[in-house]
Protein backbone atom coordinates (compact mmCIF):
# COMPACT_ATOMS: atom_id res chain seq x y z
CA UNK A 1 0.00 0.00 0.00
CA UNK A 2 3.03 2.61 1.02
CA UNK A 3 4.28 1.54 -2.47
CA UNK A 4 1.45 2.01 -4.00
CA UNK A 5 0.60 5.63 -2.29
CA UNK A 6 4.71 6.80 -3.47
CA UNK A 7 3.31 5.95 -6.92
CA UNK A 8 0.16 8.10 -7.09
CA UNK A 9 2.50 11.25 -5.35
CA UNK A 10 4.74 11.26 -8.20
CA UNK A 11 2.26 11.05 -10.42
CA UNK A 12 0.32 13.59 -8.62
CA UNK A 13 3.80 15.77 -9.28
CA UNK A 14 4.37 14.78 -12.98
CA UNK A 15 1.16 16.35 -13.47
CA UNK A 16 1.46 19.03 -11.83
CA UNK A 17 4.65 19.64 -13.73
CA UNK A 18 3.53 18.90 -17.04
CA UNK A 19 0.50 20.99 -16.35
CA UNK A 20 2.62 23.97 -15.32
CA UNK A 21 4.84 23.24 -18.49
CA UNK A 22 1.76 23.60 -21.05
CA UNK A 23 0.45 26.85 -19.33
CA UNK A 24 3.71 28.58 -19.53
CA UNK A 25 3.75 27.53 -23.24
CA UNK A 26 0.34 28.77 -23.55
CA UNK A 27 0.79 32.22 -23.72
CA UNK A 28 3.36 31.55 -26.51
CA UNK A 29 0.47 29.64 -28.40
CA UNK A 30 -2.30 32.34 -27.61
CA UNK A 31 -1.78 34.88 -30.96
CA UNK A 32 -0.59 38.36 -30.13
CA UNK A 33 1.28 39.89 -27.41
CA UNK A 34 0.46 39.06 -23.78
CA UNK A 35 1.21 42.15 -22.25
CA UNK A 36 -0.36 44.11 -24.91
CA UNK A 37 -3.45 42.31 -24.54
CA UNK A 38 -3.07 43.20 -20.76
CA UNK A 39 -2.30 46.79 -21.26
CA UNK A 40 -4.34 47.56 -24.15
CA UNK A 41 -3.80 49.26 -27.96
CA UNK A 42 -2.60 52.79 -26.50
CA UNK A 43 0.07 51.18 -23.49
CA UNK A 44 2.95 53.41 -23.10
CA UNK A 45 6.12 50.93 -24.65
CA UNK A 46 8.02 51.50 -21.72
CA UNK A 47 4.69 50.19 -19.65
CA UNK A 48 4.88 47.16 -22.15
CA UNK A 49 8.46 46.29 -21.75
CA UNK A 50 8.52 46.06 -17.91
CA UNK A 51 5.15 44.03 -17.84
CA UNK A 52 6.93 41.53 -20.33
CA UNK A 53 9.46 41.63 -17.52
CA UNK A 54 7.64 41.14 -14.66
CA UNK A 55 6.31 37.77 -16.72
CA UNK A 56 9.30 36.45 -17.55
CA UNK A 57 8.52 36.56 -21.61
CA UNK A 58 11.59 38.77 -22.02
CA UNK A 59 13.62 35.53 -21.28
CA UNK A 60 13.69 32.40 -23.44
CA UNK A 61 10.83 29.88 -23.76
CA UNK A 62 13.35 27.50 -21.83
CA UNK A 63 13.95 29.75 -18.87
CA UNK A 64 10.49 30.30 -18.71
CA UNK A 65 9.57 26.58 -18.00
CA UNK A 66 12.54 26.55 -15.69
CA UNK A 67 11.31 30.01 -13.34
CA UNK A 68 8.05 28.29 -13.60
CA UNK A 69 9.00 25.07 -12.16
CA UNK A 70 11.00 26.62 -9.66
CA UNK A 71 8.62 28.53 -8.34
CA UNK A 72 6.24 25.77 -8.26
CA UNK A 73 8.84 23.80 -6.08
CA UNK A 74 8.91 27.06 -3.45
CA UNK A 75 4.64 27.06 -3.57
CA UNK A 76 5.36 30.91 -4.74
CA UNK A 77 2.23 30.99 -7.22
CA UNK A 78 3.20 35.14 -8.42
CA UNK A 79 2.02 38.24 -8.21
CA UNK A 80 -1.21 39.90 -9.74
CA UNK A 81 -0.15 42.34 -12.51
CA UNK A 82 -3.18 44.46 -11.55
CA UNK A 83 -3.16 44.83 -7.60
CA UNK A 84 0.70 43.70 -6.63
CA UNK A 85 -0.82 41.26 -4.25
CA UNK A 86 0.36 37.73 -3.63
CA UNK A 87 -1.28 35.50 -6.10
CA UNK A 88 -1.34 33.05 -2.83
CA UNK A 89 -3.27 35.36 -1.00
CA UNK A 90 -5.60 35.24 -3.63
CA UNK A 91 -6.48 31.32 -4.00
CA UNK A 92 -6.91 31.48 0.35
CA UNK A 93 -9.18 33.96 0.32
CA UNK A 94 -11.29 32.42 -3.05
CA UNK A 95 -10.30 28.33 -2.87
CA UNK A 96 -12.46 27.75 0.51
CA UNK A 97 -15.32 29.21 -0.67
CA UNK A 98 -14.99 26.84 -3.67
CA UNK A 99 -14.52 24.02 -1.41
CA UNK A 100 -17.70 24.18 0.68
CA UNK A 101 -19.92 24.42 -2.09
CA UNK A 102 -18.26 21.46 -4.25
CA UNK A 103 -18.64 19.45 -0.99
CA UNK A 104 -22.07 20.61 -0.13
CA UNK A 105 -23.12 20.05 -3.41
CA UNK A 106 -21.36 16.38 -3.71
CA UNK A 107 -22.97 15.48 -0.16
CA UNK A 108 -26.04 16.60 -1.29
CA UNK A 109 -26.04 14.55 -4.35
CA UNK A 110 -24.94 11.70 -2.00
CA UNK A 111 -28.06 11.76 0.18
CA UNK A 112 -30.58 12.07 -2.29
CA UNK A 113 -29.07 10.41 -5.28
CA UNK A 114 -27.62 7.52 -3.10
CA UNK A 115 -31.02 6.31 -1.46
CA UNK A 116 -33.00 6.83 -4.80
CA UNK A 117 -30.59 4.39 -6.43
CA UNK A 118 -30.41 1.97 -3.52
CA UNK A 119 -34.72 2.19 -3.85
CA UNK A 120 -34.86 2.04 -7.74
CA UNK A 121 -32.79 -1.22 -7.23
CA UNK A 122 -34.83 -3.28 -4.09
CA UNK A 123 -38.03 -2.64 -5.77
CA UNK A 124 -37.37 -2.96 -9.67
CA UNK A 125 -39.81 -2.21 -12.18
CA UNK A 126 -42.46 -0.58 -9.22
CA UNK A 127 -44.28 2.21 -10.19
CA UNK A 128 -41.87 4.89 -7.96
CA UNK A 129 -38.72 2.32 -9.69
CA UNK A 130 -40.14 3.86 -13.55
CA UNK A 131 -40.62 7.81 -11.27
CA UNK A 132 -37.42 7.47 -10.24
CA UNK A 133 -35.77 6.75 -13.60
CA UNK A 134 -37.81 9.88 -14.85
CA UNK A 135 -36.32 12.49 -12.48
CA UNK A 136 -32.70 11.05 -12.74
CA UNK A 137 -32.54 10.98 -16.48
CA UNK A 138 -34.20 14.73 -16.47
CA UNK A 139 -31.73 15.55 -13.66
CA UNK A 140 -28.63 14.10 -15.58
CA UNK A 141 -29.38 16.25 -18.84
CA UNK A 142 -30.22 19.23 -16.55
CA UNK A 143 -26.66 21.46 -16.88
CA UNK A 144 -25.71 23.09 -13.45
CA UNK A 145 -25.84 26.64 -15.20
CA UNK A 146 -29.52 26.26 -16.43
CA UNK A 147 -30.28 24.28 -12.94
CA UNK A 148 -28.65 27.22 -11.10
CA UNK A 149 -31.08 29.97 -13.41
CA UNK A 150 -34.00 28.24 -12.85
CA UNK A 151 -33.71 28.24 -9.11
CA UNK A 152 -32.57 31.67 -8.88
CA UNK A 153 -35.78 32.55 -10.81
CA UNK A 154 -37.82 29.93 -8.63
CA UNK A 155 -37.04 30.70 -5.18
CA UNK A 156 -35.11 33.90 -4.90
CA UNK A 157 -37.19 36.18 -7.45
CA UNK A 158 -40.25 34.70 -7.36
CA UNK A 159 -41.35 33.33 -3.82
CA UNK A 160 -38.22 34.77 -2.34
CA UNK A 161 -37.74 32.12 -0.02
CA UNK A 162 -33.87 31.92 -0.31
CA UNK A 163 -30.77 35.27 -0.86
CA UNK A 164 -30.08 35.51 -4.54
CA UNK A 165 -26.32 36.49 -4.28
CA UNK A 166 -23.46 36.82 -2.43
CA UNK A 167 -21.72 34.95 0.58
CA UNK A 168 -24.29 36.43 3.27
CA UNK A 169 -22.92 38.51 6.32
CA UNK A 170 -19.24 37.80 7.17
CA UNK A 171 -19.07 35.34 10.25
CA UNK A 172 -22.57 35.34 10.42
CA UNK A 173 -22.94 30.88 9.99
CA UNK A 174 -26.74 30.94 9.69
CA UNK A 175 -26.83 33.46 7.11
CA UNK A 176 -23.63 31.94 4.89
CA UNK A 177 -25.40 28.18 4.67
CA UNK A 178 -28.99 29.83 3.91
CA UNK A 179 -26.71 31.88 0.50
CA UNK A 180 -25.27 28.69 -0.48
CA UNK A 181 -28.86 26.50 -0.61
CA UNK A 182 -29.30 27.68 -4.01
CA UNK A 183 -25.43 27.28 -5.41
CA UNK A 184 -25.04 23.94 -3.84
CA UNK A 185 -28.94 22.66 -5.30
CA UNK A 186 -27.71 23.57 -8.81
CA UNK A 187 -24.46 22.15 -8.49
CA UNK A 188 -26.07 19.03 -6.97
CA UNK A 189 -29.22 18.63 -9.60
CA UNK A 190 -26.84 16.53 -12.22
CA UNK A 191 -25.04 14.47 -9.52
CA UNK A 192 -28.16 13.21 -7.53
CA UNK A 193 -29.63 11.65 -11.24
CA UNK A 194 -26.53 10.05 -12.04
CA UNK A 195 -25.79 8.64 -8.55
CA UNK A 196 -28.87 7.27 -8.67
CA UNK A 197 -29.06 5.18 -11.80
CA UNK A 198 -25.20 4.12 -11.34
CA UNK A 199 -26.25 3.08 -7.80
CA UNK A 200 -29.03 1.01 -9.03
CA UNK A 201 -27.29 -0.22 -11.20
CA UNK A 202 -24.32 -1.44 -9.75
CA UNK A 203 -26.72 -2.97 -6.52
CA UNK A 204 -28.59 -4.61 -8.97
CA UNK A 205 -25.51 -6.48 -10.18
CA UNK A 206 -24.46 -6.79 -6.31
CA UNK A 207 -27.44 -8.46 -5.33
CA UNK A 208 -27.73 -11.17 -7.94
CA UNK A 209 -24.27 -12.61 -6.76
CA UNK A 210 -24.31 -16.09 -5.36
CA UNK A 211 -23.17 -14.89 -1.79
CA UNK A 212 -26.23 -12.38 -1.50
CA UNK A 213 -28.53 -15.42 -2.68
CA UNK A 214 -27.17 -17.51 0.06
CA UNK A 215 -27.61 -14.22 2.86
CA UNK A 216 -31.58 -14.18 1.62
CA UNK A 217 -31.54 -18.13 1.97
CA UNK A 218 -30.18 -18.20 5.56
CA UNK A 219 -32.67 -15.54 6.80
CA UNK A 220 -30.83 -12.55 7.42
CA UNK A 221 -32.78 -9.37 7.36
CA UNK A 222 -33.25 -8.07 3.62
CA UNK A 223 -32.67 -4.60 5.31
CA UNK A 224 -29.55 -5.72 6.88
CA UNK A 225 -28.53 -7.46 3.60
CA UNK A 226 -29.01 -4.34 1.21
CA UNK A 227 -27.17 -1.73 3.28
CA UNK A 228 -24.42 -3.67 5.27
CA UNK A 229 -23.52 -6.20 2.44
CA UNK A 230 -24.39 -5.77 -1.03
CA UNK A 231 -24.44 -1.70 -0.88
CA UNK A 232 -21.28 -1.73 0.25
CA UNK A 233 -19.99 -3.43 -2.87
CA UNK A 234 -22.21 -1.54 -5.17
CA UNK A 235 -20.53 1.95 -3.77
CA UNK A 236 -17.02 1.14 -5.15
CA UNK A 237 -18.05 2.33 -8.77
CA UNK A 238 -19.78 5.40 -7.64
CA UNK A 239 -16.61 6.21 -5.47
CA UNK A 240 -14.61 5.98 -8.28
CA UNK A 241 -16.75 8.29 -10.72
CA UNK A 242 -17.08 10.70 -7.94
CA UNK A 243 -12.92 11.23 -8.22
CA UNK A 244 -13.11 11.57 -11.71
CA UNK A 245 -16.48 13.79 -11.77
CA UNK A 246 -14.34 16.73 -9.75
CA UNK A 247 -13.32 18.00 -12.97
CA UNK A 248 -16.56 18.82 -14.24
CA UNK A 249 -17.71 20.11 -10.90
CA UNK A 250 -15.17 22.81 -10.76
CA UNK A 251 -16.14 23.28 -14.65
CA UNK A 252 -20.22 23.53 -13.46
CA UNK A 253 -18.97 25.69 -9.98
CA UNK A 254 -17.72 28.28 -12.36
CA UNK A 255 -20.83 28.96 -14.20
CA UNK A 256 -22.61 28.58 -10.33
CA UNK A 257 -20.28 31.10 -8.79
CA UNK A 258 -20.78 33.59 -11.42
CA UNK A 259 -24.76 33.20 -11.76
CA UNK A 260 -25.34 33.63 -7.26
CA UNK A 261 -22.15 36.38 -7.74
CA UNK A 262 -19.89 33.90 -4.94
CA UNK A 263 -16.76 34.61 -4.70
CA UNK A 264 -14.63 31.56 -5.36
CA UNK A 265 -11.95 30.18 -7.81
CA UNK A 266 -14.31 29.55 -10.89
CA UNK A 267 -15.06 33.37 -10.45
CA UNK A 268 -11.03 34.40 -10.13
CA UNK A 269 -10.31 32.60 -12.94
CA UNK A 270 -12.75 33.74 -15.20
CA UNK A 271 -12.03 37.73 -13.97
CA UNK A 272 -8.37 37.04 -14.65
CA UNK A 273 -9.41 35.60 -18.19
CA UNK A 274 -11.51 38.35 -19.08
CA UNK A 275 -8.89 41.00 -17.59
CA UNK A 276 -5.99 38.87 -19.59
CA UNK A 277 -4.15 38.70 -16.36
CA UNK A 278 -2.41 35.55 -17.11
CA UNK A 279 -0.41 34.97 -13.73
CA UNK A 280 -3.56 34.67 -12.08
CA UNK A 281 -5.12 32.38 -15.00
CA UNK A 282 -2.04 30.44 -14.32
CA UNK A 283 -2.33 29.61 -10.41
CA UNK A 284 -5.64 28.92 -10.76
CA UNK A 285 -6.07 26.59 -13.36
CA UNK A 286 -2.58 24.90 -11.70
CA UNK A 287 -4.37 24.65 -8.21
CA UNK A 288 -7.87 23.16 -9.90
CA UNK A 289 -5.50 20.80 -11.33
CA UNK A 290 -3.95 19.68 -8.30
CA UNK A 291 -7.55 19.32 -6.50
CA UNK A 292 -8.51 17.06 -9.47
CA UNK A 293 -5.44 14.50 -9.00
CA UNK A 294 -5.99 14.52 -5.08
CA UNK A 295 -9.91 14.19 -5.59
CA UNK A 296 -8.38 10.80 -7.72
CA UNK A 297 -6.03 10.25 -5.25
CA UNK A 298 -8.75 9.80 -2.24
CA UNK A 299 -10.97 8.22 -4.48
CA UNK A 300 -8.89 5.65 -5.43
CA UNK A 301 -7.90 4.92 -1.84
CA UNK A 302 -10.83 5.24 -0.54
CA UNK A 303 -12.01 2.12 -3.10
CA UNK A 304 -9.32 0.23 -2.25
CA UNK A 305 -10.05 0.41 1.41
CA UNK A 306 -13.60 -0.47 0.45
CA UNK A 307 -12.60 -3.54 -1.68
CA UNK A 308 -9.48 -5.40 0.20
CA UNK A 309 -9.41 -7.71 -3.28
CA UNK A 310 -8.17 -4.39 -5.08
CA UNK A 311 -5.29 -3.98 -2.45
CA UNK A 312 -4.97 -7.73 -3.26
CA UNK A 313 -4.33 -7.06 -6.55
CA UNK A 314 -1.99 -4.51 -6.34
CA UNK A 315 0.52 -6.11 -4.04
CA UNK A 316 0.41 -9.42 -6.02
CA UNK A 317 1.42 -6.98 -9.18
Amino acid sequence: MRAYLLKRVLMTILVLILVTIYLTLLIHIVPGDPAKSLLGPRANPERIIKIRSAMNLDKPVLTQIGLALGSLLRGDLGTDLFTGRSIGELIRAALPHTLILAWTSLSLAGLIGIPLGVYSATHPDSWLDRFTAIISISFITVPSYVGGLFLLLLFAVKFQWMPSIGLGETGDVLDYLKHLILPASALAITWIGYLARLVRASLLEVLNQTYIRAEMAAGIPLRKIYYRFALKNAIIPTVAVLGLGVGNLMAGAVFVELIFTRPGMGSLIYNAIQARNYPVVRAGVLVVAFLFVAANLLADLLYTYLDPRIQLGKARG
